[in-house]
């Protein structure tokens, strides 16, 4: 889990006295939670609050990815009902691929659009997209159409989807550039590794708690709150760990053969 620490703030000259049950942080989020309390109004200058709550979206985001990472598995059943229920829909699992690869460059349109309605709107397609993701292998999966060149252009076209999503954000000014090349390169990275693995026979695919679906989560959820750059940074710091866990281990296991 990644943590955050926030330092003292700066106390204003009118500060009053904070409730008994505001006593010290045993955590950064409580601290975050008190800084963010009524109070807070004549304890913490403005800029030193507006830092906390920034801070407080990053551990919550944080916490909720390595949550949905320990439930992937739970969901089996669940997709299995899905695939059943899309596949009584006369079209093909490539079908539903690419639906969600047109949420996801309808996304990259609306992050181009600066403002918090563009970013609102763009992580809102986000999820549509990845729900269309999930929805095409379930449908793979119970109608037997499971094949190697459906899995080649589903993995090829996820990565363009990633890219066009990144390239509406720098076109919005949502984050730096440097950031959103940072960001990029990382999950391109966390994928490669995946895909140079199963070549190599050695299976990396849930290592990392920043796979493709946390990644884009991350960045729907913040977005969807008004933070689209400070998902960008989580996402290159969960995509940058997870890739070099996976790295780690793969090197690890190629040294025992």
């Amino acid at each position: 889990m990644l943590v955050a620490e926030v330092g003292p703030p700066a106390l204003s000259t009118h500060a009053k006295p904070a409730p008994a049950h505001l006593g010290p942080a045993e955590r950064p989020n409580s601290l975050v939670a008190a800084a963010g309390h009524a109070t807070a109004d004549s304890l913490v200058d403005l800029s030193q609050r507006r830092a906390a709550e920034h801070v407080s979206l990053y551990i919550i985001l944080a916490e909720k990815v390595v949550v949905l990472d320990r439930l992937r598995g739970r969901f089996e059943t669940y997709l299995g009902l899905l695939g059943k229920w899309f596949s009584s829909i006369e079209a093909s699992p490539t079908a539903w691929t690419i639906v969600g690869l047109v949420f996801s460059i309808l996304s990259g349109v609306a992050y181009s659009h600066a403002g918090y309605d563009g970013q609102l709107v763009g992580g809102i397609l986000i999820l549509a997209a990845g729900w269309f993701d999930i929805v095409d292998g379930a449908v793979a999966r119970v109608t037997g159409r499971v094949s190697k060149q459906g899995a080649f252009l589903d993995s090829t076209l996820d990565r363009v989807a990633e890219v066009v999503i990144f390239l509406g954000i720098l076109a919005g000014g949502l984050t730096s550039p440097a950031l959103a090349l940072t960001a990029l390169s990382l999950s391109l990275l966390v994928s490669y590794t995946r895909a140079k693995g199963d070549a190599l026979g050695i299976t990396l695919s849930g290592v990392g708690v920043g796979e493709r679906s946390e990644r884009l989560l991350i960045l729907a959820v913040a977005s969807i709150a008004g933070y689209a750059g400070w998902g960008i940074i989580l996402v290159a710091i969960v995509a940058g760990y997870t890739f070099l866990e996976r790295a780690s281990r793969a090197m690890r296991i190629l040294g025992q053969v």
